[in-house]
């Protein structure tokens, strides 16, 4: 049997990993200013981490959810302290896309409504209806399709506001990124973001924040949409929470009732994931590595307004895009196969940065002067 080849890949045999660098098979070590998608929070193999998760498995890997997990509840204290909405009630799952899932689902059956407002640009994950409120057809198959979900111009409040005054009593949810990262890190405006809970205050629909890529302290506070200064029903997270183990969850509001057999899951809240949550949240309590993504991006972002041919900069934090005005799949290769770097891309010319939080200065002028050498180099740039 094979592999289902559905991923282009560099070719790269990643087998270790220490802080925010690997190694491949060959002993050859790289900087990864990437984190496997947001994912690395607190660097590769953090003590910590791989300690909790072999104290954990030692003990106990596995029970369902039909009997009590104490593990849950510490975490959704440790969780309230970190997110500073101790008041909001936790949904352990798995992925990103399960959580979004269940964050439109869990809107829904609050409002008895089904319409979603979802905008473009947007990645909500690839699951049933997750996908269907993503801006990308090329991944939505015919089963998906529905017409419950309406595309909006992202960060456009007069076009929100129109929609909502033409059909807002049927208006479920607004799901919204507070930073768009498949998109090429598109930052929604404060004022966007007043204007969703606006509106969804005047007709009753819920906000449904995903913070999978953009949440978890990456932009400077834990969910990028508190940059805003309002609060959303439902808050969606995964990525960085894990550090790398499957862990994904829905943050809801006390408004919004539970009932028995209303959602579910089996592997989510497992006494693995949240040992891994947990021992995240531990490390970023006691570090302050909301503070640090706050510092080393904003000297991040200073330090590479010093890179040639940039055509714009994104981001806010941890989480940063590079736009040029030529293709940068060239750059990309050179930045693994020379330069020994992994970054991620969004499109055909932006580059992501999503470094590990607790990087340093160090890490950031290494990845700077790649960028700065490769973006004068006239056979990355065509120019």
């Amino acid at each position: 049997m094979q592999m289902f080849d559905v991923y282009p890949v560099y070719d790269v045999a990643v087998v270790r990993g220490e802080g925010s660098r690997v190694w491949d098979d060959k002993g050859n070590e790289y900087l990864d200013m990437y984190g496997g998608h947001a994912v690395i929070s607190i660097g590769h193999t953090a003590p910590e981490y791989v300690a909790a998760l072999e104290r954990q498995l030692s003990e106990i890997g596995f029970y369902s959810n039909s009997v009590v997990i104490k593990r849950q509840s510490e975490l959704a204290e440790l969780m309230g302290r970190l997110t500073g909405k101790p008041d909001y009630a936790l949904f352990l799952v798995s992925t990103g896309a399960e959580a979004n899932e269940n964050a439109l689902k869990l809107a829904s059956f609050h409002t008895g409504r089904r319409k979603v407002v979802a905008f473009r640009g947007a990645f909500h994950g690839r699951t049933s209806l997750a996908v269907a409120a993503t801006d990308n057809p090329g991944i939505v198959a015919p089963v998906n399709e529905t017409d419950n979900v309406v595309f909006l111009p992202f960060d456009d409040k007069q076009a929100l506001r129109e929609y909502f005054a033409a059909h807002g009593p049927e208006v479920a949810a607004v799901i919204v990124e507070g930073i768009q990262g498949v998109a090429g890190i598109r930052v929604a405006s404060d004022g966007f973001l007043r204007a969703v809970r606006e509106l969804c205050d005047r007709y009753g629909a819920v906000f449904v924040a995903d913070s999978v890529q953009c949440g978890c302290g990456r932009t400077g506070r834990y969910y990028s949409h508190d940059w805003a200064g309002v609060d959303a029903d439902i808050y969606t997270m995964a990525k960085g929470i894990g550090n790398g183990f499957p862990v994904a969850a829905l943050a809801i509001a006390p408004h919004i009732k539970p009932r028995h057999g209303m959602l579910g899951t089996t592997f989510g809240g497992s006494y693995l994931a949240c040992a891994a949550a947990i021992a995240v949240s531990e490390v970023m309590l006691r570090d302050n590595l909301m503070d640090n993504a706050a510092r080393t991006g904003e000297y991040l972002m200073e330090r590479l307004r010093e890179v040639p041919n940039v055509k714009e900069l994104r981001g806010r934090g941890l989480m940063i895009g590079i736009e040029f005005p030529f293709e940068t799949a060239a750059m990309r290769k050179k930045l693994v196969y020379q330069e020994r770097i992994f970054v991620g891309s969004a499109g055909k010319h932006t580059i992501r940065l999503l470094p590990a939080l607790n990087i340093g200065k160090a890490e950031a002028d290494r990845a700077v002067e790649a960028l700065i050498k490769l973006a004068s180099d006239g056979e990355v740039t065509g120019m």
